[in-house]
């Protein structure tokens, strides 16, 4: 625990408000409320890969278990205003400890649901929301026999992980032969104790994001995850773009998710959800109850007028946010280019054409994640991405013109590694 409070100081609780979500942090300072921010990941994990996220905090308190949590707020003796999700590894701890302190959200009693990806399937199943074949394995020595449970091709995802870390496909039996490499720490730094083996789902993944109020879903947009061919994936991020609501999928993605948002006791605040299209026929890949990543939240901080963080901020302490009662205005169409390494790990020897990237037509930022000397792992987490590139454009033809202008740009030149 780091700084004290006067007894009774109004207060804000953040929970593990790291990445974008330190936006949270001026928002509550300017309504002159304390930030109170809880780091559920452990420490290493954060000081490694956000070494200033302290900055802003009136507080900062470290604590995985909700009863150490609870025991340091008790000792603050804060006024708590609102309990805010800011990163989804803590969605479930945040509506707990919300109802508990009998402020808004979510509510505990589906809280887990919201967050562990077992207890999502089942939850789903119950409410006779559509979702793959599945199995739950605790001992990867059985991912095999589950594969062969759900039907090839099978997806290997963890339960309590993000941003597709760890996850792998499983084309045929022999892919679940050597699982060594499977990941056996989460996108959050914590030991992987089971995994999902789940069918595959063939068809076009898409994006789905809400801001709820009183029970009511508000759309704010939905976007597609582009793949370079019609190949099976395990890694779903190479293009992202927003669709229009012309597109044939929108109102069955609209629909569906309502559904979803409603069967999981979603009322309140924001939402990101994933979903396949296949068939005609949509099925759940995963809820979140919070603000989604790149690119999304950073197109609509940059062509909307959604202040993402101002409004869900307003959701938690009780006011009506903006978007309940006037849609969200966009400046045409977003996307994002994700630049892979989609073959094997390698020395960086230069991005050719990075210095062109700026100037092409409707490109907004430009993120560099490995420098010349690097060395850059095979793709397979948005961690691990080497080159992200945010574009607009003032409609969706030609926003898919600029993303594959970019890609036209844009090329690695990675030098093996030799091994001894």
């Amino acid at each position: 625990m780091t700084s004290t409070l006067s007894a009774g100081t109004p207060a804000v609780v953040l929970m593990d408000p790291v990445g974008a979500s330190i936006n949270f942090k001026p928002q509550v300072s300017e309504r002159g409320m304390a930030v109170i921010s809880v780091y559920t990941m452990p420490r290493e994990h954060i000081h490694v890969r956000w070494p200033d996220h302290a900055a802003g905090d009136t507080v900062s308190l470290y604590a995985a278990e909700l009863e150490e949590i609870r025991a340091m707020l008790g000792e603050l003796n804060a006024d708590i205003r609102a309990v805010v999700p800011a990163f989804d590894v803590a969605v479930d701890k945040a509506d707990t400890l919300a109802e508990e302190l009998g402020l808004p959200g979510n509510g505990a009693r589906l809280a887990p649901a919201r967050r562990d990806k077992s207890v999502m399937r089942e939850t789903a199943a119950r409410a006779g929301i559509r979702i793959p074949r599945y199995v739950l394995v605790e001992d990867a020595a059985d991912i095999l026999r589950a594969a062969d449970a759900v039907g090839f091709p099978a997806f290997v995802k963890q339960t309590a992980g993000a941003a597709s870390h760890g996850t792998r496909l499983l084309s045929r039996p022999q892919d679940a032969g050597d699982l060594s490499a499977l990941h056996r720490t989460d996108h959050f730094g914590r030991p992987v104790r089971a995994w999902l083996v789940e069918q595959y789902v063939r068809g076009r993944e898409l994006g789905v994001n809400f801001f709820s109020h009183d029970g009511v879903h508000h759309i704010v947009d939905i976007w597609e995850y582009r793949q370079p061919d019609d190949r099976d994936y395990s890694f779903p991020y190479w293009d992202w773009a927003q669709i229009p609501p012309d597109d044939p999928d929108w109102q069955t993605a609209v629909d569906y998710v309502r559904q979803v948002l409603d069967a999981f006791g979603v009322r309140l605040g924001p939402s990101h959800t994933e979903i396949k299209i296949s068939g005609g026929d949509a099925y759940l890949i995963e809820l979140g109850a919070r603000l989604p990543a790149y690119p999304m939240i950073d197109a609509w901080m940059a062509r909307s007028d959604l202040d993402p963080h101002r409004q869900s901020l307003a959701s938690r302490l009780g006011e009506v946010p903006k978007i309940a009662t006037a849609p969200v205005k966009l400046d045409g169409f977003c996307g994002a280019n994700a630049m892979r390494n989609d073959g094997p790990p390698g020395r960086l020897i230069e991005i050719r054409g990075l210095d062109k990237v700026p100037r092409l037509p409707g490109v907004d930022q430009v993120l560099v994640g490995y420098q010349a000397g690097d060395i850059v792992p095979t793709t397979d987490s948005i961690r691990t991405i080497p080159v992200k590139v945010s574009v607009s454009a003032p409609d969706y033809p030609e926003l898919l013109q600029r993303l594959s202008a970019v890609r036209d740009t844009v090329e690695f030149v990675i030098e093996p590694v030799s091994r001894p």
